[in-house]
């Protein structure tokens, strides 16, 4: 049945209009973003098959471009798409956290954490620099690594939080294959790190662990470490 033929409250783009979009379900918000479904399916049957092809919807937006044009009615233009509103989703979250204490926004500090992180094969070390008055600075790539192990290079993160004048800074990193939780290794180098630089009146608020399928670990919210 096409959703024009379905009762109007149960419309995704009327649900939307009349609710807020935090009322519709994963696929009834990719509904709205494909438009149109195929023949015999509508836009949310598609949408359904999509999430369900991918696992999740974070799985779906990290997908490759022959991964998504496999499945039928996708393809080069939807992945653009795709591509174009994740990038205008990290920048949207980015400019909120430059302007913003970035600790009264942790949901989206997290969201933005996750966006970066998400889908990447190698582990990946990330740094979001912070001002005094916990606006964000800049968030670079500090290091790459296996999937196993990515240290905490004390020397490069502490010369650039001094080049950028940061007041403190947020560690994340990813657990391609792994859980969400923290190793022995990231609880003790983060400690470790933080010694170092609070000599250099830099602090550490929090190290994240991002992995597929959960939501980023905070070290600090699951009392691994404390805000130095």
């Amino acid at each position: 049945m096409p959703i024009t033929d379905w009762p109007v409250d149960e419309r995704p783009r009327e649900k939307l209009l009349a609710h807020g979009a935090a009322s519709l379900s994963d696929a009834e918000l990719l509904a709205i973003f494909l438009r149109v479904g195929m023949v015999g399916k509508s836009a949310v049957d598609l949408a359904h098959e999509l999430i369900d092809n991918f696992g999740s919807l974070a799985a779906l937006f990290a997908a490759s471009e022959s991964e998504l044009s496999h499945i039928k009615g996708m393809g080069e233009a939807k992945y653009v798409q795709l591509q174009a509103v994740l990038e205008m989703s990290r920048r949207a979250l980015a400019s909120k956290l430059s302007l913003h204490n970035a600790f009264e926004h942790s949901a989206a500090l997290k969201t933005y954490i996750q966006h970066q992180l998400h889908g990447l094969p190698d582990e990946h070390l990330i740094v979001l620099f912070f001002s005094p008055t916990l606006t964000l600075i800049a968030c670079e790539t500090i290091s790459t690594g296996n999937a196993q192990h990515t240290t905490l290079p004390i020397r490069p993160i502490a010369q650039r939080a001094l080049t950028l004048n940061a007041h403190s800074l947020v560690l994340a990193h990813n657990h391609p294959d792994g859980m969400a939780e923290p190793s022995i290794d990231d609880v003790t180098s983060t400690l470790l790190l933080q010694e170092r630089l609070l000599a250099l009146d830099i602090h550490i608020l929090d190290h994240y662990i991002v992995a597929s399928g959960a939501a980023a670990h905070s070290m600090v919210e699951h009392g691994d470490i404390s805000p130095r």
